[in-house]
């Protein structure tokens, strides 16, 4: 049976054209850590990233012990997602890294339930002792309606591509609506310790609503 690659599935969540586009995001299974700081610099960041892909390879792998779940099926574990925040800002603010609040977070399969969840820090836990796995959570989240686009290029330079979906929503009868929940958010399509700054590929969304 052929794998399930969720960003070849799902081009629409995934694989947006370079261009601002509308989407109503529907709800999905993250495992996620919350945190705070520059994600260049922050330890916490770092063992955030740990945590996320050791215990989305626990529950991909388990079907090598037998301990897969009910409903497990063959997947590709999705990519790394982001959800950003500042205290006293709306949106984001690029300038300012160390003030970050952000919640970094990947994807589940639909059969990831909490007993899961819970099987899947016991095991990670005897192999990575060293992990606080009190930070992880298993979250459902409804991103709703939202304007998306492919960034193409280094981080830094997102703010431009911001912008052009600001403007774009604005046209088309939309305005950005964030709050505690609905957030600037990042899809990390490339790895960047393996790939040039000008070639990565991160989706950006940010939540809007109706004028």
């Amino acid at each position: 049976m052929e794998k399930l690659d969720y960003k070849k599935q799902f081009k629409d969540l995934y694989q947006p054209p370079a261009k601002p586009t509308i989407i109503d995001v529907p709800e999905m299974i993250f495992f996620a850590v919350d945190g705070m700081g520059n994600p260049n610099t922050c330890p916490d960041y770092k063992e955030a990233m740990e945590i996320l892909y050791g215990l989305s390879f626990t529950v991909k792998m388990s079907k090598m012990n037998g301990t897969q779940p009910e409903g497990y099926f063959e997947y590709v574990v999705p990519p790394l997602e982001g959800l950003w925040r500042q205290e006293g800002v709306c949106g984001i603010d690029f300038t300012r890294k160390d003030s970050f609040i952000w919640t970094s977070m990947i994807r589940q399969p639909e059969f990831v339930t909490e007993d899961v969840f819970e099987s899947a820090k016991a095991a990670l836990a005897k192999k990575k002792p060293h992990l606080n796995l009190s930070k992880a959570k298993l979250m459902r989240f409804t991103e709703g309606l939202c304007v998306q686009i492919m960034h193409r290029g280094p981080y830094d330079d997102e703010p431009e591509t911001v912008e052009k979906m600001r403007s774009f929503a604005e046209k088309n009868g939309y305005a950005e609506d964030f709050s505690e929940t609905r957030l600037h958010h990042e899809i990390y399509l490339s790895d960047p310790r393996k790939c040039a700054p000008e070639r990565l590929k991160t989706v950006i969304r940010h939540p809007i609503a109706k004028v």
